[in-house]
């Protein structure tokens, strides 16, 4: 009896772990690992960012930042207008700072920030122009604390923020689903 009631408990308990994991497969239907670039777009050309920001010389470090990216991630390789097979266009459409921690024996002086730079992106075919993946508000950001004067502390975490939103530029486009 003692050996039926194992074996009938360990029957349940296969069935439960098959149930189960038949149900978290079920969410990765659809999933594809890799680009979901259409297969005829291997190539990018990446011109300056346009800066509508009113943070000075952003244009510079976030489109340094995102062609690194690109040519890290391995999806596409970067080419010259006239050779690629998209073109990447972003917009970067606002930079803020906002205070994050506070020093405790002054509380109205912050000693630690948060940095935001939003972009909008595209990814259009060179050949006729069509959208082939877009996003209007990609969003990079970092923390940085306040060592000496804002100002440097600002231009120090600048390529940090970069660097994350062009990770997130990079997912937009090629994991576009």
């Amino acid at each position: 009896m003692l050996k039926l009631n194992r074996i009938t408990s360990l029957r349940i308990a296969q069935a439960t772990l098959l149930l189960i994991g038949g149900l978290l497969l079920n969410g990765c239907v659809g999933y594809q690992l890799g680009s979901m670039l259409p297969p005829d777009i291997e190539t990018v050309f990446v011109p300056t960012f346009d800066n509508q920001t009113e943070e000075p010389l952003l244009e510079a470090e976030t489109t340094r930042r995102a062609i690194s990216f690109i040519q890290r991630d391995g999806s596409l390789r970067i080419r010259s207008e006239d050779s690629a097979d998209s073109i990447l266009l972003v917009t970067l459409t606002d930079f803020e700072i906002a205070p994050l921690a506070f020093d405790r024996d002054r509380r109205a002086a912050a000693e630690e920030y948060r940095m935001f730079i939003t972009a909008s992106v595209q990814l259009i075919r060179r050949t006729n122009g069509n959208v082939i993946a877009e996003n209007p508000r990609v969003v990079g950001e970092t923390t940085f604390l306040l060592i000496g004067d804002l100002t440097s502390a600002k231009l120090a975490a600048i390529p940090d923020a970069a660097e994350d939103l062009a990770q997130r530029l990079v997912s937009a486009i090629v994991e576009a689903w």
